[in-house]
């Protein structure tokens, strides 16, 4: 057949500080960067809460290269990058070599974000952000990503968001380490606006949904030819469904056995076209008695149209031709279809 099934049965179930006067030493700036996802290879521990991962992506926002750092390694007032702009508002980088001591700072180096020029803002402005702070590391070839995972949520009481405890002394000094080489050290940062969804997705599960019986009765079976055949197409909840047989067998059954399957097919008019969960009941309808064969069945149906999911054997066909059972009766089957549970897919607000 066509598309893809799957068969339940003979085969198997279903179912993310520098002083800038100094002559001494040069002060690099960059803005350029692509804005990228983090890919992190390599992790150090975290720091109440913090985590610091390598990632080869320069910072999408920000980078400062400084040079000849030795001569400033001592000094404890901090270094204000020149301004840069990212996401539609004005930002410095705020740099402590020695560390900031009134944010826990001491013997770390400290490095934070300031939002600038806020004064045309409307009054009781917030800018949400997602922060993450670099320091390059020249051995990995690859920036230590610092952040925490909260929102930083500038505004005029906080304007200046960071970390205290970005790297330690030891750590960054360390000539094994990789973070100084050739007395040159980088930084950066990396702004994101975080913008809370106004709107959610929401599945909701349907048991016994109105019109959930389908019959599909089938005359001439025996002079039906080695295909699958289809029946029509019939809406329960937002989704189109249809039967579909091959009346020589299909699969593992083959040629032994009738196979069914349930296919998922397009979605009614302005539906939110996503995975729906399918549950029926498959049967073979007895037209004699009410021993029907049936088989339950359950899965997540993909959005495209050809994946059908069923039974390879719903019923041999030494039972199928034996008039007294019931099943073939003047040269005609039915088919039954009742979909106990299906999902449903709306876009709503928050």
């Amino acid at each position: 057949m066509d598309g893809q099934k799957l068969s339940l049965g003979f085969i198997s179930l279903a179912f993310l500080f520098i002083t800038s006067s100094s002559a001494e030493f040069l002060i690099q700036q960059v803005t350029e960067g692509r804005v990228t996802e983090s890919n992190s290879s390599y992790s150090l521990e975290g720091n109440l809460g913090v985590t610091r991962v390598f990632r080869e992506d320069r910072p999408s926002s920000k980078i400062v290269t400084i040079t000849s750092f030795s001569v400033i390694k001592e000094r404890s007032e901090p270094y204000e990058s020149s301004v840069f702009d990212a996401v539609g508002y004005k930002w410095r980088l705020v740099l402590y070599v020695t560390g900031n001591k009134n944010d826990g700072g001491s013997n770390h180096v400290s490095l934070y974000a300031r939002i600038l020029e806020t004064e045309s803002l409307p009054k009781g402005w917030e800018v949400n952000v997602d922060l993450k702070l670099f320091v390059y590391n020249s051995k990995q070839h690859k920036y230590l990503t610092v952040t925490d995972g909260a929102v930083k949520r500038f505004n005029d009481a906080k304007k200046e968001w960071g970390f205290g405890q970005l790297l330690p002394l030891s750590t960054f000094y360390n000539t094994n380490e990789g973070y100084i080489v050739g007395d040159t050290a980088s930084f950066g940062a990396e702004i994101l606006i975080v913008k809370p969804a106004e709107q959610q997705e929401k599945v909701t599960f349907i048991s016994n949904p109105p019109d959930n019986v389908f019959t599909w009765k089938i005359l001439h079976f025996s002079t039906l030819e080695d295909k699958f055949y289809y029946s029509d197409d019939f809406l329960v909840g937002d989704r189109y469904w249809r039967l579909g047989f091959n009346p020589k067998g299909d699969g593992g059954g083959r040629p032994h056995a009738l196979p069914l399957f349930l296919f998922a097919t397009g979605f009614k008019t302005n539906a939110v076209a996503t995975n729906t969960w399918g549950a029926v009941n498959l049967r073979l309808k007895n037209q004699r008695s009410s021993n029907h064969r049936q088989l339950y069945s359950a899965a997540w149906y993909p959005i495209r149209r050809d994946y059908g999911v069923g039974v390879n054997n719903i019923i041999l066909f030494t039972d199928l031709n034996d008039a007294s059972k019931g099943y073939l009766v003047n040269d005609a089957i039915i088919f039954e279809a009742e979909m106990v549970k299906v999902s449903v897919t709306n876009i709503v607000p928050v």
